[in-house]
């Protein structure tokens, strides 16, 4: 194992309020360079094939990675930001289904075959809104297009309030090892401010069904900065979290941006809590977390030392995709169903946002594309940086020069000033061949990250980034 990995995945994040405060408060997640506000119209379906059959005279037996996007929701949560339809009529998914089969019949010759799959996700909007029959219906689809391989990563986005123990069970029999089961926050007057009502006891029907059924893995999800939350009352939900004993946790903060999402526009402002009481609540999670055995990962992740996150961390393999941070982000990633975004080599690919625009292009016999970007040689350098920096948290220049054939104080010297200064401010330490993050600085890396962002230095964008911290 790497001695530097291994010292860094025993460093807890330290917190420094005036720290927080005097740098950049927004910035992106970095699940992919360039993100996805660069991506352009003029990369169209036609380049994507390009990308695909680029791959298949290249590496066409290379396992993939699949994801699916399931839109729909039965009920609206007020913080949510993502790309969803509210609906109760679940028979518009047995429409849905059909064009994804669609889409996958026009990807079929551009994929060598029926592929090997190391890794699948569901995600959405709601995946469990699709009925047991409807599952087995997708899940029989993906057989007959892919081989899934036996040590490979298969994970599913669950809302407990809408799925019992058997469809749980189902879930596994299908194939499915992973989950990432929806909590947000249990205090009642929280969960009345979002209109997400959710107990504490189907949320463990559903955690020990997935041990029952042979999960590898259960993640959990919470927000802090929602309505009503306090320091004080998030102490009851962090407990009983913990004693769910999940093998992941995310702790995402809740950016309200009412003017973007229009459902947001159902909180009450007022009831948001400020800067510091945020950073109190987190604060506060991030302690206990660790003081209790889980092992920050990176960002908003927590894992337990035995969960393959914390082993990549410790072995310097950790990476990071579209889903979050993961063992498997070097695969190439097809993506299926609206809004859903792949990676082909050097370029990303993003479907139509809009279902009926989605089907459109189906009906019309070509792939979805909405828009996309192709990475020049600039893209490519900056983006294994970044990656380092999001998952390894140092930086061994020589690897960049020998790759890329640069002198790297040379090609970063605009960069350089801004890592000297981040340096001063305990956020690094910074070497001639190299950097390494401080537990200070990990707790704040994706403004690290953003120093060798050149979209963001030198192009404007409309996009509304989340908060750093």
């Amino acid at each position: 194992m790497n001695t530097i990995n291994i010292a860094i995945a025993n460093q807890s994040p330290e917190f420094d309020r005036n720290l927080i405060a005097s740098l950049p408060s927004s910035g992106p997640r970095y699940t992919s360079y360039p993100t996805a506000d660069r991506f352009h119209s003029g990369f169209d379906a036609q380049e994507y094939i390009h990308s695909l059959d680029m791959r298949q005279a290249g590496s066409p037996n290379q396992p993939l990675s699949l994801y699916i996007h399931i839109p729909f929701c039965n009920t609206i949560c007020y913080y949510c930001g993502c790309n969803k339809i509210i609906t109760k009529d679940t028979s518009r998914a047995d429409a849905y289904i059909e064009y994804l089969e669609k889409e996958l019949n026009l990807l079929a010759p551009h994929l060598n075959g029926r592929h090997p799959l190391i890794q699948l996700h569901f995600g959405g909007g709601t995946p469990t809104f699709l009925n047991d029959g409807q599952l087995e219906r997708v899940f029989g689809m993906i057989r007959r297009h892919f081989d899934l391989l036996p040590d490979g990563e298969y994970s599913i986005e669950i809302d407990p309030r809408k799925v019992s123990r058997e469809t749980v069970l189902h879930l596994g029999r299908l194939g499915f090892n992973r989950m990432s089961v929806g909590i947000q926050d249990f205090d009642p007057e929280v969960q009345k401010a979002v209109n997400r009502i959710q107990t504490v006891e189907e949320t463990r029907e559903v955690i020990e069904a997935a041990r029952e059924a042979g999960f590898k893995s259960v993640s959990v999800d919470l927000i802090y900065g929602l309505p009503h939350q306090t320091p004080e009352s998030i102490k009851p939900t962090i407990d009983t979290v913990l004693s769910l004993n999940p093998d992941r946790l995310a702790l995402y903060h809740y950016a309200h941006l009412p003017h973007i999402f229009k459902p947001q526009r159902r909180i009450d402002t007022a009831a948001v809590p400020d800067s510091e009481a945020k950073l109190d609540i987190l604060q506060y999670a991030v302690q206990t977390l660790t003081a209790r055995g889980y092992v920050f990962i990176g960002m908003d992740h927590f894992a337990k030392p035995e969960d393959e996150l914390c082993i990549a961390l410790k072995e310097g393999r950790l990476q990071r995709n579209f889903q979050g941070y993961s063992t498997y982000a070097d695969c190439d990633l097809i993506a299926i169903g609206v809004s859903s975004i792949g990676k082909i080599g050097n370029a990303y690919v993003q479907n139509e946002r809009d279902i009926e625009a989605y089907y459109a292009a189906i009906n019309a016999g070509r792939l979805p594309v909405m828009r996309g970007y192709r990475l020049n040689s600039d893209d490519l350098l900056r983006r294994d940086i970044i990656q380092d920096l999001m998952c390894r948290f140092a930086l061994e220049f020589e690897t960049y020069e020998r790759a890329f054939g640069i002198s790297f104080a040379d090609y970063f010297r605009e960069e350089w000033a801004d890592l000297q200064h981040l340096a001063e401010l305990g956020l690094l330490q910074l070497r001639a061949d190299g950097l390494t993050v401080t537990p200070k600085g990990r707790f704040l890396i994706r403004n690290i990250a953003m120093v060798f962002d050149y979209h963001l230095r030198h192009k404007e964008t409309t996009a509304q980034y989340s908060k750093t911290v």
